[in-house]
């Protein structure tokens, strides 16, 4: 049975525009939907606008699945023992590499040819949306001096993944390649792969993808502007020396010739996640701490076989060259293995709460405003929690745990509080409400003669006093600006109307 908590009289009754925010898994309001106009490469600040303002797979994603709270495997510990002992005892940390990168580019994009010369049975088709200035995994930071169209053709035969990811997020889809080369003029890969953002489609059973998990990369990427933030908002993909013949939601391809029977080997899709008893030494950078509490909240998702234990960041030149120096000093012993969920569990199952807050509204300063909160829930209610987003001063709640609080405001302005309901099985479901808290002003008018005394109290200087000789239709003139709360002014004709408006 579907029930409610809060301002029913909130869908009788409505006193403005009812806006809907966007807002990510991680609580953060995104704004307008991103407008792409030209290909963009991602160490820019115009990618680091674009990137953050889009969701990247819906907030139910198994990337954007808040993880901390999922019971361990039983078997977490002999796991974590399996992967360290696969590898030699000087690569037993994680590790940070500045790998894949990506290029967003607008729907107008043209479509070139590729073609698939490894796995072209398990490649979506050709042609992707690749513009001139597609970059390929490593560059620029480690490329060296090589130009970005070098580095397409390998003009230095360096071979290696060569990772390409197109970002179009107005279509939302993603296109991703392994192996990719410009020839001459044309574009080839092993394999390509189309992702849709706006869903948690995954590939066809056993199909591959530029992640030999048959995974996306581009969700799993550490960003330069997500981690300035200070958090890394999902998942990240992590490699281990070799996994079992066997894959979890939601990878759905295999890379290994072990037995699937040998349990304490990852799969494909294992998830492992940070403990919550490792502490972040305060000094480390912002780029380190970000990751971490993303890998504590989100996790990783096991994705490929490598010669280490790492998760892979964007080679992206504006890093600061101590951005990871103390990754590599994390043991392996301080992660863990947690239970996964399926396609039809956790945050993907029936009966996720839901939050509206009315409309955006006007409220006066120095009262308190009863707030029109308002929650659906299945089952057991959800945990309600009312904060502030954003303002210029401080908001006190009656009790914020309730949908219909009260708020009280520090200052005058311009706010944004946020409502969430958290039911610890599903994504927690957000609105937001943008208020304009403004002073009142009360005003006494005594006529003096020909002239007309004005008297007020409330609002903020500077005062603009206006005057029309009609109300409907009205033409307000200014005729003073003072900081004080008081003046007299002549009344030309017979009559006048007056109104003030403050700061």
């Amino acid at each position: 049975m579907r029930r409610f908590l809060g301002w029913l009289a909130a869908s009788l009754v409505c006193t403005g525009l009812v806006r809907a925010e966007r807002i990510n898994q991680e609580g953060r309001i995104l704004g307008p939907a991103p407008v792409v106009t030209n290909a963009t490469l991602f160490n820019t600040a115009q990618a680091d606008a674009i990137v953050s303002a889009m969701q990247v797979f819906p907030v139910t994603s198994a990337w954007n699945e808040d993880i901390s709270r999922l019971p361990l495997l039983p078997n977490s510990d002999a796991m974590i023992a399996q992967i360290m002992a696969d590898l030699s005892s000087s690569r037993r940390t994680l590790r940070a590499f500045q790998e894949m990168n990506f290029v967003l580019v607008p729907d107008s994009q043209p479509l070139a040819p590729i073609t698939f010369i490894g796995y072209p049975d398990e490649s979506d088709p050709s042609p992707y949306p690749i513009p001139p200035n597609m970059p390929i995994e490593t560059w620029p930071s480690g490329t060296g001096n090589l130009t970005l169209q070098q580095w397409q053709q390998d003009t230095n035969q360096t071979g290696g993944d060569r990772h390409s990811i197109v970002v179009q997020p107005g279509n939302g889809f993603i296109w991703e390649t392994w192996q990719a080369q410009l020839v001459g003029s044309n574009w080839e890969a092993s394999n390509g792969a189309r992702f849709d953002l706006n869903s948690n489609t995954l590939r066809p059973a056993g199909w591959t993808s530029g992640d030999a998990a048959g995974l996306p990369m581009f969700p799993a990427l550490p960003r330069y502007e997500e981690c300035q933030r200070g958090m890394v908002e999902h998942a990240c993909r992590v490699v281990v020396y070799r996994t079992r013949k066997a894959y979890l939601y939601p990878a759905n391809h295999i890379a290994s010739s072990t037995s699937a029977t040998q349990t304490n080997v990852p799969a494909m899709g294992q998830r492992v996640r940070l403990k919550s008893s490792f502490v972040i030494p305060p000094a480390w950078s912002v780029e380190e701490k970000a990751i971490l509490l993303g890998l504590k909240k989100y996790g990783a998702l096991v994705a490929d076989n490598g010669g280490f234990f790492s998760i892979s960041v964007t080679p992206d030149d504006r890093w600061p060259a101590n951005a990871f120096s103390h990754i590599s000093s994390v043991g392996i012993t301080n992660f863990e293995v947690v239970q996964s969920t399926g396609p039809n569990e956790g945050p993907r199952s029936p009966g996720a709460p839901t939050a509206s807050v009315g409309p955006d509204r006007s409220a006066p300063f120095g009262a308190p405003l009863l707030l029109q909160g308002f929650v659906t829930y299945t089952g057991a209610p959800p945990a309600t929690a009312w904060r502030l987003y954003s303002g210029p001063g401080t908001v006190s709640f009656s009790n914020p745990a309730l949908t219909n609080s009260q708020a009280t405001f520090s200052a005058p302005g311009a706010y944004t509080l946020m409502l969430s309901a958290d039911d610890r099985v599903h994504a927690v479901a957000y609105a937001a409400v943008n208020l304009t808290v403004t002073q009142t002003i009360t005003l006494a008018i005594a006529s003096l003669g020909t002239n007309v005394s004005l008297r007020w109290s409330g609002g903020s200087p500077p005062f603009i006093v206006e005057r029309s000789d009609a109300i409907a239709p009205s033409t307000w003139i200014p005729v003073l600006t003072n900081n004080a709360s008081s003046a007299v002014l002549p009344v030309p004709g017979s009559a006048a109307y007056f109104r003030l408006r403050s700061n």
